[in-house]
């Protein structure tokens, strides 16, 4: 529950201190004194964006900040997750600079706004004279169902899969347009690979080629050559094997007589062996060589296709050539394994869409279960708070497809006539009917909610005289368990407070400036006497403040 709530400097309030306690605290006031100033200050505890347009003074940045006691609630492991000091009496506080720049904290340690929200949304629901309007929405009917259901854990699962079904849909969408697009490039893709395919391209293979085709093409030139150097190795004539013989047998002779001969013979020797070698090996190449014709035609087209290949790939290499069809094949293996991956994710989807289903029949189930008891209950109530002919109906119908809250369609139904049949709420309910079919509701939902403040503006809006009393009542039995804080214009309702504070407002100086102060009993019955009478309070209008309070 809110201890204490702090204002700086924010619309009409320049500094502004309320101490705030269990029960039913009551404020009123003039209008334009600042009541609703107060909850829109208020609004910025609970994460909403602000700008610096609400500051009073623009020289001084606004303060807003409320102590918070959360011993009883169960909500630390929001400040653990977030990193955040825990302490049973909390502080939130945002402040709004002169420029516009926002700041949030939570026990003095900066926060994102969705923090402030995440743990404010654990403490205090403020109904403001507009939210009324979210009783004609399904998503709020559906809320309301599902807190009485007791559904919270049931719809949280459920919407985690839902948010797999969703995924899971998209990415199914994503595979078909994929394949779509692979398709439109599959004819190219496997063109280009039947090209390198068929090819049968070897690395290092253009080298060897280039050599051979070579050779192929100067046959003649080479035997001519190769038959020139075993005739100047071997003719009879001259030749330099026989000249080398020649030699070595010449210092041979003069080893006895000049022993550095030795040496020379033995060159001559080895080098007479070598040449021989050369000569052997010379003539084998020679025989060997022979033009063929038909091998150049093969070498030739051979280069060509590599060529070509290379020239339409924008190559140069084979090596590049095959890492290139390596490249295509993987495509083409991409592209025909999308219909394998399109039926495992349709049979994925299956699989989630049977565990959806499972589970909005589970809620639809609990539903079902809790809207009788409901409707008594709202029924009950709103009888109570003088339309004793009120009718009121949950419908569940179910929709054909699965939505973030499950498959049904929760539409509230209502009548305060005895000849009338329950229709929408937007046909039927006026302003004060749905103010009290409204705060039914919360009765209701505070419970299962179980949140430790709730923040009334004007709630009893379009009601007055003894249905305004039974709704004070109201408002007061709900405040046994929860704090709740309640701005009003009706007496009734005011004198059935615990607590009761005034807003006024000061036009004395330049500024108006709002100020709020707790009420004593003797000043509560002069300003229940002013809801009364007016201005002039008369002696009945005190007696009749006295009355209601006493009642």
């Amino acid at each position: 529950m809110i201890t204490t709530l702090h204002i700086q400097n924010y619309a009409l309030i320049d500094n502004l201190n309320i101490d705030l306690e269990k029960g039913l605290s009551i404020i009123t006031g003039e209008t334009g004194a600042g009541k609703s100033i107060i909850l829109g200050a208020m609004s910025l505890i609970m994460g909403n964006r602000a700008d610096s347009s609400v500051i009073n003074d623009s020289s001084k940045k606004c303060v807003v900040e409320a102590v918070f006691n959360i011993s009883d609630y169960k909500i630390q492991k929001i400040f653990e997750q977030n990193e955040i000091d825990y302490f049973d009496t909390t502080i939130i506080r945002r402040e709004i600079s002169p420029e516009g720049r926002s700041r949030a904290f939570v026990n003095d340690s900066p926060v994102n706004l969705s923090v402030i929200k995440e743990i404010s949304e654990k403490l205090i629901d403020i109904h403001s004279q507009h939210d009324t309007i979210s009783l004609n929405d399904t998503a709020f009917q559906t809320e309301v169902i599902d807190l009485v259901a007791k559904n919270s854990t049931t719809l949280k699962s459920y919407q985690t899969t839902f948010k797999n079904f969703k995924k899971a849909q998209e990415d199914l969408r994503n595979l078909f347009e994929a394949k779509k697009t692979a398709d439109r490039n599959y004819d190219y893709y496997s063109y280009q690979f039947k090209l390198l395919d068929n090819a049968k391209l070897i690395d290092g293979e253009q080298e060897e080629l280039e050599i051979e085709q070579k050779q192929l093409s100067h046959t003649e030139e080479i035997k001519t050559n190769l038959s020139k150097i075993n005739f100047l190795l071997n003719n009879e004539e001259n030749s330099a094997l026989e000249m080398l013989k020649e030699a070595a047998k010449a210092a041979e002779n003069i080893i006895d007589f000049l022993p550095k001969a030795e040496e020379l013979h033995y060159r001559l020797d080895s080098a007479f062996i070598d040449l021989q070698d050369l000569s052997t090996e010379t003539e084998i190449i020679e025989n060997d060589i022979e033009f063929d014709p038909e091998r150049l035609l093969f070498v030739n087209n051979r280069l060509d296709t590599i060529y070509e290949l290379q020239q339409k790939f924008s190559t140069d290499s084979i090596k590049s050539l095959i890492n290139i069809k390596n490249a295509i094949e993987n495509q083409l293996l991409e592209i025909t394994s999308y219909t394998e991956q399109i039926e495992l994710k349709k049979t994925e989807i299956e699989q989630i869409k049977s565990q959806l289903t499972e589970l909005a029949n589970k809620l639809n189930e609990n539903r079902n279960k809790a809207k009788k008891s409901f409707q008594e209950k709202i029924t009950y109530i709103v009888e109570n708070l003088g339309m004793p002919n009120t009718k009121f109906i949950v419908n569940i119908s179910k929709l054909d497809s699965f939505t973030s809250t499950g498959t049904d369609k929760i539409t509230f139904l209502f009548s305060a006539n005895k000849s009338s049949e329950p229709q929408q709420l937007t046909k039927v309910a006026s302003g004060g009917e749905l103010s009290r079919l409204m705060l039914s509701i919360k009765y209701i939902i505070s419970s299962s909610k179980k949140l430790p403040t709730i923040i009334f503006d004007e709630i009893d809006t379009g009601i007055s005289g003894e249905i305004a009393s039974k709704m004070g009542a109201l408002l007061k039995k709900m405040a046994d368990n929860l704090q709740i804080i309640n701005i009003t214009h009706l007496p009734q309702i005011a004198a059935k407070a615990h607590h009761h504070y005034f807003v006024y407002k000061d036009e004395t100086t330049e500024k108006t400036i709002s100020y709020i102060r707790k009420l004593s009993n003797d000043d509560r019955i002069i300003e229940i006497a002013k809801m009364l009478s007016g201005t002039n309070v008369t002696q009945s209008a005190m007696q009749n403040a006295k009355e209601l309070l006493d009642s």
